[in-house]
């Protein structure tokens, strides 16, 4: 595998993880975004651009959500 495939590997497997846990606190919220923003960044390298657009799309709606997230004591 070459280190852009593990980088994208890396980038969606955080996003999954990131997205499963949402509900334990807002903090997993932000982490999603920062996995989109990953996922963004491979997308652009790897040449697919309408994956690497929608990924930025996501995380800005993630860090949008993250914003609203009701905080915790």
């Amino acid at each position: 595998m070459s280190p852009l495939t593990i980088f994208g590997l890396f980038a969606v497997t955080a996003m999954l993880i990131c997205y499963a846990l949402e509900s334990r606190s807002r903090w997993f919220i932000l982490a999603f975004a920062g996995a989109c923003v990953l996922g963004s960044a491979y997308g652009f390298m790897q040449g697919a651009w309408p994956f690497g657009a929608v990924e930025a799309v996501w995380s800005v709606v993630a860090i949008g959500r993250w914003a609203i997230a009701p905080k915790t004591k």
